[in-house]
């Protein structure tokens, strides 16, 4: 197997993109790519698009080739993949570009991820949405996404002692960082009484506990790494990508306060790349709820089980801090076009890396972390990401 790096990154704003189509943003996004590369399209492999539901929401399935097609591709007949895994379809069309570069199938691809949950009403998107979880033991009992996850957030408070209060930090802090991002979906700052005091979703969380419905699109160019140094002075090689899997349905599961195909996939990636929890300075941790990044917390390793609740509302993991978590804002402040989520976390690690984030720009390391879940944790993908001096 090939070492595999990424040599360009590029996103569109996130938002409510109604004056953009889909092809447009996901076109933009891949030429950012390119250009931050230093490639051409004619030395391209492959195109691995992260989507979930492009047919239920812009009633146009077949999208990877569509983008080729009118980004002026078509005719160099390229292999080109739509991958979905719910709001894990942008991190699981990674790990197949990376696979592809890995294995020499391909010498260079694009990952690209993209999503437009602003073309349909909100009650039909959360519709869209809530059918990551298992529609016939949840969803059609009522149990949206939402609800499933403030399950979780109940359980690990009766467990641990978790408070309202942590919850919201979570919030708090995302949009602080997002206000530092210029193509965050949020960039106002929230304190901790209006999170608390925001319109009840399902009991404990609330409005500002919860990521928006976002459009946007993000895409990184793969290569191998021995190659690398032709097309950028700062290459960050992937060391380690891991995909586990879990039960779909909540009851099903051993304990409701752990995500074990997240437990799972850390193991793993942390292995692959001979490196620990302690050893990551950045890390985009998936957080479309306020309890998710705890969760996340917790079974990523940085913390030990129940404490990331006190942790994250000391400061820990706040910019300037030994380990900074989610300094795009996150899916909470950033935005969650569920297909582009897993792209765009690679995206913001890579200009960490490079010293590129400006004023959310955490403190000097060599080594990032990606983590992002598909439903309340059925699909979870870890990545290490590793700057190459």
């Amino acid at each position: 197997m090939r070492e595999v790096a990424i040599l360009g990154a590029g996103m569109t704003r996130f938002g409510e993109l109604w004056d953009r189509s889909f092809r447009e943003i996901g076109i933009e996004a891949g030429f950012q790519a390119l250009v931050d590369a230093k490639l051409s399209s004619g030395d391209l492999g492959a195109l691995y698009m992260g989507n979930m539901a492009s047919g239920s929401l812009i009633d146009q399935e077949h999208i990877a080739p569509l983008i080729l097609d009118y980004a002026g591709l078509a005719g160099h007949h390229l292999e080109a993949v739509r991958i979905e895994g719910g709001g894990a379809s942008g991190a699981l069309a990674l790990h197949q570009g990376y696979l592809a570069v890995a294995s020499g199938a391909h010498d260079f691809v694009v990952v690209g991820g993209a999503e437009k949950l602003t073309d349909v009403a909100d009650t039909e998107a959360n519709r869209i949405i809530n059918s990551t979880a298992d529609h016939e033991w949840e969803e059609v009992f009522g149990a949206t996404l939402p609800a499933l996850w403030a399950m979780m957030a109940r359980r690990h408070m009766h467990d641990y002692g978790t408070t309202r209060e942590a919850l919201a930090s979570v919030a708090v802090q995302a949009h602080e960082m997002g206000a530092k991002n210029p193509n965050a979906h949020y960039r106002n700052r929230l304190t901790l009484d209006q999170v608390l005091r925001a319109t009840p979703v399902a009991e404990p969380l609330g409005m500002l506990d919860c990521a928006p419905l976002s459009d946007g699109a993000a895409a990184v160019v793969l290569g191998p790494l021995e190659r690398a140094r032709k097309f950028t002075d700062t290459p960050i090689r992937i060391v380690a990508s891991q995909v586990a899997c879990d039960t779909m349905a909540l009851h099903h599961r051993r304990d409701l306060t752990t995500i074990d195909s997240t437990v799972v996939a850390a193991k793993r990636a942390f292995a692959q790349a001979r490196r620990a929890p302690e050893d990551v300075g950045v890390a985009e941790v998936h957080d479309g709820f306020t309890i998710s990044a705890l969760l996340a917390l917790e079974d990523l390793g940085f913390v030990p089980k129940g404490q990331s609740g006190p942790a994250f509302a000391a400061g820990q993991f706040a910019l300037g801090q030994k380990l900074t978590v989610n300094p795009s804002g996150g899916l909470k402040a950033q935005g969650c076009p569920f297909g582009a989520v897993g792209v765009a976390q690679a995206v913001e690690v890579v200009r960490q890396l490079r010293g590129e984030a400006k004023e959310r720009q955490a403190p000097a390391t060599n080594l990032g972390l990606l983590h992002d879940v598909g439903g309340t944790g059925a699909t979870s993908v870890v990545h290490l990401l590793e700057r190459v001096n």
